[in-house]
């Protein structure tokens, strides 16, 4: 019996043994180092917030696993011999492989920072670093975090719940502005300010510096300014986690590179999730994706594959969601900082400056090309269909409505971006239409 053997139980590998079991008899064998059993990575601040425990945090009962043949070993895969097919695990046991899923998923970035290992300094990626900083919140009066990013907003709100005190270090100009444009940054910058956050912008962490017993007391920034603190979260980004690959023969850049198939330069050897590297990566996507739900979807396609379902990976548009303390964020498309030569848009906020919404479209085709929602929920079905159907701007303004999906008695202020629209390109004017009335119309 041909055996499967996926290193990594997040999202990405246990998908891909999920359907590798719905469409065949394979043995299935998942090693991991970091859970005996998976686990919601992206409920790990609801842990530390006192919202969940643990155990409410897997999606499958512990019995789940033996019912559906899928061994699990937890161990850590220290080598593997590709010309062999064989991993040498730390429990001083090897496995044999027929295929080999790599699900290795991504470490923080680290930059050389002096003091950058020191105890109390971590990102937030793992259980083991959710541990960690439990351990550090004991006593602890102020955090800095470096970075800003989904990662960052994350802990320091996870701080803020236990009355932490928290600095962000942010190098750019303003927050995450390489990825939001610049009304919906500035929106994020205020509303980090009014939680009590103090929010140091253009400015870049220089160093940390210890305590007699090896733990982080301070960090020194690029302005030579000295912060007080006795914990360090490192939230510049993540990468790859491939770092035990080097010098093998397998084909990496920035993660492994793979085909849309996710197949590796090795025969039988597959990588998905957040350490896979397109080499040409689909239509409006980018060559490494890591976000929750790309990482099922990748599990999706090559447990396909290697069921001898050969399909190529067709994610369709980008989406993504996320929270800023208390503003809710999506997108769907392509909305990039600045607006491309043959791009515009349409931005409206509201009063309170918890809420915004801003669509992206072809000033010549006036098709859609994006649109970031903050504080308010929209359907990702219809923008989906909208996205991939080329709708036009108009056509989405006059049914936007639709894609709505707040409960009900909240407030709606589609109508809002319409009247921005109508004013701001009076000459292409468009008639708002009602919900109800037009659902049917567009096939929801």
């Amino acid at each position: 019996m041909e055996h499967v053997v996926i290193i990594g139980n997040g999202i990405a590998g246990v998908t891909t043994a999920r359907f590798i079991r719905k469409h065949s008899d394979k043995k299935i064998t998942i090693i991991s180092s970091e859970t005996e059993h998976f686990f919601s990575r992206t409920a790990l601040m609801y842990i530390y917030m006192g919202h969940m425990k643990y155990e409410n945090t897997k999606p499958y009962e512990d019995w789940f696993w033996s019912k559906n043949r899928i061994d699990l070993i937890y161990s850590h895969v220290d080598q593997i011999n590709f010309e062999e097919k064989s991993l040498s695990l730390s429990n001083n046991s090897q496995i044999k492989y027929d295929k080999l899923v790599l699900a290795l998923g991504s470490k923080p970035n680290k930059f050389g920072w002096p003091g950058q290992d020191l105890k109390g300094v971590q990102g937030l990626y793992s259980f083991q670093d959710l541990q960690s900083m439990e351990h550090y919140s004991k006593g602890l009066k102020k955090a800095v975090i470096v970075g800003g990013g989904l990662i960052g907003i994350e802990m320091a709100e996870m701080f803020k719940t236990r009355n932490i005190d928290v600095c962000f270090l942010v190098r750019e100009s303003s927050f995450w502005n390489n990825v939001l444009p610049a009304d919906e940054s500035a929106m994020i910058n205020r509303h980090i300010i009014n939680h009590g956050i103090e929010l140091r912008l253009n400015t870049n962490l220089a160093e940390i510096i210890p305590d007699e017993k090896g733990k982080c007391q301070a960090v020194k920034t690029d302005k030579d300014e000295i912060i007080e603190c006795g914990f360090v979260g490192l939230t510049a980004g993540v990468s790859p986690n491939i770092e035990f690959l080097n010098g093998s023969d397998l084909s990496t850049d920035r993660g492994i590179l793979v085909d849309n198939y996710f197949q590796t330069n090795i025969d039988e050897v597959y990588a998905v999730g957040d350490c896979a590297q397109f080499i040409e990566p689909p239509k409006g996507r980018r060559p490494i994706e890591q976000v929750w739900y790309t990482g099922r979807m990748h599990g999706e396609t090559l447990a396909m594959n290697i069921c001898n379902k050969k399909s190529a990976y067709q994610p369709g548009p980008w989406f993504n969601s996320a929270k800023f303390l208390d503003i809710e964020y999506q997108t769907y498309g392509m909305v990039s900082p600045d607006y491309g030569e043959n791009e515009a848009g349409v931005y409206w906020e509201h009063r309170d400056g918890t809420k915004c919404m801003h669509l992206v479209f072809d000033k010549n085709s006036w098709v859609v090309k994006g649109f970031n929602i903050f504080g308010i929920r929209h359907r990702h079905e219809v923008w989906d269909k909208w996205l991939r159907e080329g709708k036009t701007v108009q056509y989405v303004l006059e049914n936007l409505q639709i894609a709505n999906f707040d409960p009900e008695f909240f407030s709606e202020y589609e109508t809002e971006l319409v009247n921005v629209f109508n004013q701001t390109y009076s000459e292409h004017r468009v008639q708002f239409k009602r919900k109800k009335r037009f659902l049917e119309k567009i096939g929801f």
